[in-house]
């Protein structure tokens, strides 16, 4: 399926130059949702997985479903502050400024493997705070799987040698 077709994408949002990709036109219409999740799911089913983590908000568009559909658990990376246990945290680097992601101290045994889940690979900067906070708990990222991968950002640069998987590159 050419999934490019059900994403739109919107100029100049959030600013000038900008070219938004939209999901969810992709994500109303149930057909080619679950299309896209089990395209994900046949990429990587072949890895041993214990849990799958998505970080906050997207990721868990793309990790619940995907974590369900492979009968795993779903760990939910959250901005600072969203969680209500013990956390560990992890800062990253934003256009103008930083932000923290924290993940609950008990999410993840050492130990487990995990994926990472999330809407769109961009510049690499939530995935890697996503994959500091997993080694942090002694779990193994096994790879990370996304919607959309913008190519010409270069993410992949900053997450070293995991597996990526991207259905849909621009």
């Amino acid at each position: 399926m050419n999934y490019k077709e059900h994403i739109r994408v919107i100029p100049d949002f959030p600013q000038p130059g900008i070219r938004f990709k939209d999901i969810t036109t992709l994500t109303n219409n149930g057909a080619v949702y679950a299309a896209a999740i089990n395209e994900i799911k046949e990429a990587i089913q072949d890895k041993q997985i214990d849990l799958i983590a998505g970080p906050e908000a997207r990721g868990f568009i793309i990790g619940a479903p995907l974590a369900v559909s492979m009968g795993l658990g779903f760990v939910p990376i959250r901005k600072s502050g969203k969680l209500p246990g013990e956390v560990v945290e992890a800062s990253y680097d934003l256009e103008y400024g930083k932000d923290k992601l924290t993940i609950h101290k008990d999410a993840i045994k050492p130990g487990q493997k995990v994926l990472i889940a999330d809407d769109l690979l961009a510049t690499g900067g939530t995935i890697a705070s996503t994959i500091n906070l997993i080694e942090q708990l002694g779990g193994e990222v096994v790879g990370a799987a996304f919607l959309i991968e913008l190519g010409y950002l270069d993410g992949r640069s900053k997450l070293g040698d995991i597996d990526i998987f991207s259905l849909v590159t621009y």
